[in-house]
This record gives structure tokens, sequence and C-alpha cells, in this order.
């Protein structure tokens, strides 16, 4: 049961080095595509080099910066295209403890369909962060769980591991999301198809080198959309209704139709 990483990378040339050596130590055997978009600041050529002198590493060079979702849906088309069965996703900038990768692939070798690093189960935790930004994102999380009846605790969490054949299941490549909402919509779908879900406690680290990537559009798109699915839910008749006005029409092409639980 071959394993792959996917990882998406925009401006980190001060981690890309690093950060392959270390998930190379962590899991040896394991392939990496790093899906880079164009980085300004070399990282796509970065990691080519290192992926010579380590090996079993391929490196996506896409054209331009497109957002998070866009690169996943990329590089996890790459991964199952190659015949992955265990397909694992993190961030670069060492948010994500790669020493923890081992665990992921264990939980999906062991039966579950997905394995997902949470901050908000007991072990988890959000070191780094102040007061104001710790409640914003426990209550969005509470508030996507409520709204989506999602069967994890983290939903925004990008430390993930899947069985490709869930994957495949819920059709990520129809995902619209493409900043943090896209895990709350890969999430929302795993939910809805009845995927067993493991939990694995992570502690969150801010990044030391390069530039967040969270905005304020992306945090409205992701709320927005959260919303709008957990109406769906809910009131299927009335979004049917809603859908048929020119508000509608506008909001359903923002979401995407895939975004519909039906």
């Amino acid at each position: 049961m071959p394993t792959a990483l996917v990882v998406p990378t925009y401006q980190e040339a001060g981690n890309i080095e690093r950060f392959l050596k270390e998930v190379r130590s962590a899991l040896p055997d394991m392939t990496v595509f790093v899906c880079d978009d164009n980085s300004p600041d070399g990282t796509g050529a970065i990691a080519e080099r290192i992926g010579a002198e380590l090996g079993n590493i391929e490196v996506v060079h896409r054209h331009a910066k497109e957002g998070l979702g866009a690169a996943y849906r990329h590089g996890f088309d790459h991964a199952l295209d190659a015949g992955f069965d265990v397909i694992l996703q993190m961030d670069v900038d060492f948010s994500h403890d790669p020493s923890l990768l081992p665990q992921f692939e264990s939980a999906i070798r062991e039966g579950f369909d997905v394995a997902v690093g949470s901050r908000y189960v007991p072990g988890g935790a959000t070191p780094d962060w102040p007061l104001r930004r710790r409640m914003l994102s426990r209550y969005g999380n509470e508030y996507a769980r409520a709204a989506l009846r999602l069967g994890m605790h983290d939903a925004t969490s990008g430390y993930r591991g899947y069985r490709a054949d869930m994957l495949r299941a819920i059709h990520f490549e129809t995902t619209r999301s493409n900043g943090y909402g896209f895990m709350i919509e890969t999430g929302y779908r795993l939910t809805a198809a009845g995927a067993k879900v493991r939990e694995i406690p992570i502690v969150f680290h801010d990044r030391t080198e390069g530039e967040s990537k969270m905005s304020v559009p992306i945090m409205a798109e992701t709320m927005l959309s959260v919303t709008w699915w957990g109406t769906c839910i809910r009131a299927p008749r009335l979004t049917d209704r809603f859908r048929a006005t020119k508000l509608g029409r506008r909001l359903w092409s923002f979401t995407g139709p895939s975004s519909s639980p039906r």
C-alpha cells in the first residue's frame, strides 16, 4: 500500500528544503508531490534540487497562484493517477509536525478512511495564538460542525490522511472552494459519505519563515459557503426557490453546484 504526500507551496523558499528532508526522515519510502503555484521566490526550483538529491519527490509546477483548494485538487489527481493507496496532506511551514506523519499513515492502514490532525481534541493545542485568534478559530469550527453536522472536531485542519478510494468517492475534483473552505468542504463530503474518521491530536505552531496565506477574503468565502451548505441541508426546498432568483444564481455560481448535499 504505497503512500504519497501532497503539499501545496507558494513563497516557501525559507521552509521547503528543511521540510522535504524532515518528511523524508519521518517516512523514508513515501513519495512527495510538491504543487508549487509559480512562486516568485524560487520555491519550485529549490524543491527540484532537493528532489534530485533525495529522490521520490515530484514537483508539479502550476502556472499561477490559484489557491489552496486548486493546488490540492491538482496534487490529489497526480497521486491517484500514480496509483497511491494512502494520500497524506500537510502544510510546509512547520505548523504541522512532520514527525507525526507515521501516525496518519498508520491510521489509514488500520482501516480508517480519513485521519484528521485536530487542535480541538485532548492533547491538541494552539500555544502560539493570542486569545482572540484562538476563540475565533474554535467558535468558527463549532459553527461549521453544527451547520454541517460534521464528524470531526477540527474542520479546518490541513493535516490529514485519506484512503484513496474515499477520496475518489467524495469526488474531490468537483469541489469549488479555493481557500481554507476546501478543508470544510471535503470534511462535509467525507461525513456525508459515512467516512470512518480518526482524529489525531496535534499542537499547531505559527510559522517562523514566510507569510501566512490566511486573509479576510478567504475567511469570508469560507463562512459564506458554510452558511449556504448548512441551509441546503436544512431547507432544500427553500434553497431551490432561492436559486431561481438573480441573487441566488450569483451565490450558486460562487459556492458551486457541488456544494449541494443532494
